[in-house]
């Protein structure tokens, strides 16, 4: 059993129609068609959405995710038309809103993955394999690969894993061409931001996009290059061999597979309340990856 611990009642604004709410995003539809994406502060692990939430998560995924938008327009376009307010919005909705074009999703997660960890560690230790990619033998948690690999994903539902399928299936599924462009567009975009990240000390160990269609046209869409969307580790710490310390969740996943958070993963009660130093030193680890990827003071 998954999902939301407490599912929130959307926010009612004049003008929007509420479409979604996510583990993370609420989704909105404006009048003239465009998408309203506000992101909320939100957490989830082990596939619930949790009920604390982690102040100003929301608003560092965004303003994260305009950083690097800026950063890759030249390899591919993204989705954002406006940052300003709708009319009538909430003020709380400051600086977590992203008005964007609507587009028609591709049912595919992009992962590119440079070092081995998650899903892909655990398929490696089975059968020397990433989604069927075969890799050399002598890896091991948290070893760089050889070179990035593509391991796309279908979408699962709040509080469903993503299913990891062979590159074939996105083609079968998705026609040769664009499942083409979908491997070259998000193995280049990775290659590029693990670049940026490395000029920064961090390393940029995987991570998801989501694309979608206009016009024909491919265009990156819902968040890019956040800490929960990727592995980030700190490169002065990387050492091959064990889990890496990370600017993720990691903090929250391991109180709550701790005996300290009483809470039995497999069975059917939801997850606790997190501890307040719990959701402090999560809120730090978002801080500290924005500080270090832009460069600029989190206000």
């Amino acid at each position: 059993m998954s999902g939301f611990v407490t599912k929130p009642e959307p926010v009612q604004v004049p003008g929007l129609v509420h479409l979604h709410t996510g583990k993370v995003r609420d989704l909105y539809r404006a009048d003239n068609g465009d998408l309203v994406m506000v992101a909320s502060d939100r957490t989830s692990a082990f596939d619930w959405v949790l009920p604390n939430e982690i102040p100003d998560k929301g608003r560092i995924l965004t303003q994260l995710s305009l950083w690097w938008f800026e950063r890759i327009a030249d390899l591919v376009p993204n989705h954002v038309v406006s940052t300003e307010l709708p009319a009538g919005a909430p003020a709380d909705w400051q600086g977590r809103t992203l008005v964007c074009r609507s587009l028609d999703m591709v049912p595919v997660e992009c992962v590119a993955r440079g070092y081995l960890a998650g899903s892909g560690l655990e398929e490696y230790r089975v059968s020397r394999t990433v989604c069927g990619i075969a890799l050399p033998e002598g890896l091991e948690d948290g070893s760089e690969l050889p070179a990035p690999v593509y391991t796309p994903a279908l979408k699962a539902e709040v509080g469903e894993h993503d299913e990891n399928v062979p590159y074939e299936e996105t083609a079968r599924r998705l026609g040769p061409e664009l499942a083409a462009t979908l491997r070259q567009t998000t193995l280049a975009v990775y290659s590029r931001a693990r670049d940026i990240a490395r000029d920064r000390g961090i390393i940029l160990a995987d991570t998801k996009f989501e694309f979608g269609l206009l016009d024909g046209e491919l265009v990156i869409g819902d968040e890019v290059l956040t800490p929960d969307s990727s592995r980030f580790w700190p490169a002065d710490q990387w050492q091959p061999g064990h889990a890496q310390p990370s600017f993720d969740k990691q903090f929250i996943r391991d109180w709550l597979a701790s005996p300290a958070s009483g809470w039995d993963r497999k069975g059917e009660e939801p997850p606790p309340a997190l501890p307040a130093d719990i959701v402090e030193r999560s809120r730090a680890k978002y801080v500290e990856a924005y500080e270090r990827l832009t460069g600029t003071d989190w206000a």
